[in-house]
């Protein structure tokens, strides 16, 4: 069992709130928070299924290490308690647990409540090649917009 920081033991033990863990990498972030939701997901006096939580990151990377991350913990904690249903139940809800990405988190969000915005169900999120060239028109438009303005050329080229 890991050593924790007075900080880190905090983030695992913190119940009945939101929590926000923000660190440098490489500083345990990801084992913090697989440790606070095997807690949480383990308590015999309050257990949580798995799909009631919500855990969302920056990165598809994380969120897949994660979700790896806590199937082998689940694994390791049915090794000490094979007798355990609650815990294979964790390991079968799994997979349908929200371990995402915020972006896809909100567009999963965005996409059960389009018709209340106003939305077209088929939305998605560009990707970064799509990105780079929406901003690339983006600064076109803006720079030709400058550049046909003689008022602003005039205080540019003096």
């Amino acid at each position: 069992m890991p050593t924790w920081t007075t900080e880190q033991q905090q983030a695992i033990d913190l119940r009945g709130k939101s929590l926000l863990v923000a660190a440098a990498a490489g500083s345990g972030k990801t084992a913090v928070l697989v440790e606070r939701i095997i807690q949480i997901i383990s308590d015999e006096a309050c257990p949580v299924d798995l799909d009631q939580l919500l855990v969302v990151t920056f990165t598809n990377a994380a969120a897949v290490e994660m979700k790896e991350r806590i199937g082998a913990a689940i694994q390791k904690q049915l090794l000490e308690h094979p007798m355990s249903e609650h815990l294979y139940r964790q390991s079968m809800l799994l997979q349908k647990a929200q371990i995402t990405t915020l972006h896809a988190f909100c567009l999963d969000l965005v996409r059960q409540n389009f018709f209340r915005l106003g939305l077209d169900p088929q939305l998605k999120i560009a990707n970064e090649t799509e990105n780079q060239l929406l901003l690339s028109e983006a600064l076109d438009e803006v720079l030709e917009r400058y550049y046909s303005d003689e008022e602003c050329l005039e205080k540019f080229v003096q």
